[in-house]
Order: C-alpha cells, then sequence, then structure tokens
C-alpha cells in the first residue's frame, strides 16, 4: 500500500519524446510461435522490456506464456501481456475479463507492465470469412474498443496500451480520436514510425521489426528508462471535488483513481466569513477548524464529507480546506 500527497488530479503518466524519434529503449515482443527464449541473453543484449502474448479471443492462451513472462522477470525485464482481439466472437468487455483472468492482470509489482490490446488485420479470413475489420463497422468497432478499454480499467486501475497500425485504424475505426488516453504502440516497420492514427501526437512504443535482433518482434520504447518505470508502476492517483450546496452546507470528495490503494488521507478545513462548524460526521471539529483521516481509499472507491456551519445572514462565507498538497476553497452561496 502506498500513502499519497494528493494532487488535485493526478494525470495519467505522460511520456517524453517525440514521434520523429527513430530509437530509444530496446524491447521485445514474443508469442508462442517464438518458443522457448534465452532471457538472459536479451538482457544482456540491451532488451528493456517485453511484451508476452497472453491471450487470443475468448478460447486461447498461449501455452509458453508463464513460462516466457517469468523467464522475462527472472532476467530482470519489465514485462507485460499482450491479448490479439477477434472483435466477432464476443464483445470487448467478455475478452478483456478473459484476458485479465489469464495473465493479463496488472499488478505493482516494478515489473509489470499494463496490459496491450493487439488490434490488427483479421489473419483468419479464409476461416471466419469476415473481412480485415472482422465484420465490424467503424462505429461498432470504437464500441468494442472502449467496451475493452472500460473493463481493463475498471478490473486493473490500468489503461490498455493499444497495438495497432495507423491503416487499421483508420479503416476499421474510422480513424477515431476516442482513445488518446491510453498509450499508443504503433506497428510501423521500417526506418521511421510513420504517420500516427488520430488521437495521438505521439506514441509509447514502435515495433518497426517483425523480427529483431533479441528475439521475436524489434520495438522500442520512445522515452528514459526513468519513463518506463513509472509506466511499469506509476505513482497513487486521486481526484479531489467539493461543492458549496448552500451557505451552510459543503462538501469535499477524494476518489480514487489509481491503481494503488491510498492510505491515511488527513483532510483539514477552516470556515471563513464569521461563522462556526456544527457538524461534520466522520470528522473531528471545534469552532471553525475541522479534521478528518480516511484510513484506507482502494482503488475505484470514493468517499464524501459533509460539513454544516452556521453562517451569518449577510456577507461572504465559505470553506478552505488542505487535501495532502491540494488548497480548495468553497464560497456558499
Amino acid at each position: 500500500m502506498k500513502s499519497l500527497l494528493l494532487g488535485a488530479v493526478v494525470a495519467a503518466v505522460g511520456l517524453a519524446g517525440t514521434a520523429e524519434a527513430a530509437d530509444g529503449l530496446a524491447g521485445v515482443d514474443v508469442s508462442n510461435w517464438t518458443g522457448d527464449v534465452d532471457w538472459g541473453s536479451v538482457a544482456s543484449g540491451g532488451g528493456k522490456f517485453a511484451f508476452v502474448q497472453a491471450t487470443e479471443g475468448n478460447t486461447y492462451r498461449n501455452q509458453r506464456f508463464d513460462a516466457q513472462f517469468s523467464g522475462a522477470a527472472a532476467a530482470g525485464i519489465p514485462r507485460g501481456a499482450y491479448h490479439f482481439a477477434q472483435p466477432h466472437e464476443t464483445d470487448g468487455g467478455a475478452q478483456a475479463e478473459y484476458f485479465v483472468q489469464n495473465g493479463g492482470n496488472w499488478t505493482g509489482d516494478g515489473q509489470t507492465l499494463p496490459g496491450v490490446l493487439d488490434l490488427e488485420d483479421n489473419p483468419y479470413k479464409d476461416r471466419n470469412g469476415k473481412n480485415n475489420c472482422y465484420g465490424l463497422s467503424p462505429e461498432d468497432m470504437v464500441t468494442w474498443v472502449g467496451d475493452f478499454t472500460k473493463k481493463y480499467w475498471q478490473r486493473t486501475g490500468r489503461r490498455a496500451i493499444i497495438y495497432t497500425t495507423t491503416s487499421w485504424w483508420r479503416t476499421c475505426t474510422g480513424d477515431s480520436a476516442k482513445f488518446g488516453a491510453n498509450p499508443l504502440w504503433l506497428a510501423h516497420w521500417g526506418a521511421d514510425p510513420g504517420e500516427l492514427p488520430k488521437g495521438w501526437d505521439r506514441y509509447t512504443f514502435w515495433q518497426s521489426a517483425e523480427k529483431g535482433t533479441l528475439a521475436g518482434g524489434q520495438n522500442a520504447f520512445n522515452g528514459t528508462e526513468s519513463e518506463l518505470a513509472e509506466l511499469v508502476n506509476p505513482p497513487a492517483e486521486a481526484t479531489i471535488s467539493g461543492a458549496a450546496r448552500s451557505r451552510k452546507t459543503y462538501a469535499v470528495t477524494i476518489t480514487n483513481t489509481g491503481p494503488h490503494p491510498l492510505t491515511r488521507i488527513k483532510v483539514s478545513g477552516r470556515a471563513y466569513g464569521g461563522q462556526r462548524v456544527v457538524k461534520a460526521p466522520g470528522c473531528d471539529f471545534s469552532g471553525t477548524a475541522v479534521r478528518c483521516e480516511v484510513a484506507e481509499l482502494r482503488r475505484g472507491q470514493k468517499v464524501t464529507f459533509t460539513f454544516t456551519t452556521n453562517p451569518r445572514a449577510k456577507g461572504t462565507v465559505g470553506m478552505r480546506f488542505t487535501i495532502g498538497s491540494v488548497e480548495l476553497t468553497l464560497k456558499g452561496r
């Protein structure tokens, strides 16, 4: 568990670098087809991260996943799992759930990258009779991707990385701009990453070749080692909001929007404008001052404190709060 000096809104990790960068930290992606991997050689050869296929659709699990995933960790290489989407088989939420239950879960162990949603041309057209977009319209594909990413965030507290090509994204989602908050793993083989899909102004990972010099595909992370470490294990996040419901009632809400539990969150407040605090459930108060503490706030949970004062009839009144590093002023109306 982690304690947190809360920010007003601690945003998702932002990664430095530009889309023009032709190099970066080297990494690999592997699957069952890669076979046994010499992870020691990958590490000694400069490999800084790895992605391992875990699942496909709603029934397939890579039989080598456990060995590949644990092998990368044992060699000191941060690794993440990826899911090869089959959007025509089941809805996005169901495939995200299958992914999480079969290797795609995220844990704050300092070694695990967020899971990846792999979206690319349908390789089974001769078998399933679908086109490269699996028979879905752009609108339906956007809904499918949204269902997957929403479920993954609900289950893990992390935003799934999206692997795709610019061509597939433009054709099959209508070049949707709705997923720019998800890190982009761009597949574009060649000497430069080329144009990016709509919604992203930079890539986070770039797959530049199907086969690399280390193992599996050749990839680069568009950032520094410290930024990669932050993507692996980001800081705790919280959103703090407040409202003056009247001249005498005020509310402060703290929501855990990150992947880690928060502990010992302290709230201190003071009424101003010649009023006193007369009611504050769950908190200690005296005169104009109030103090509250949240022992633990798990991922996705929120807590709301409500304060009642005895304001004077006229003049400016309100309350000022400090929550970690946040200063919040609520003016009564």
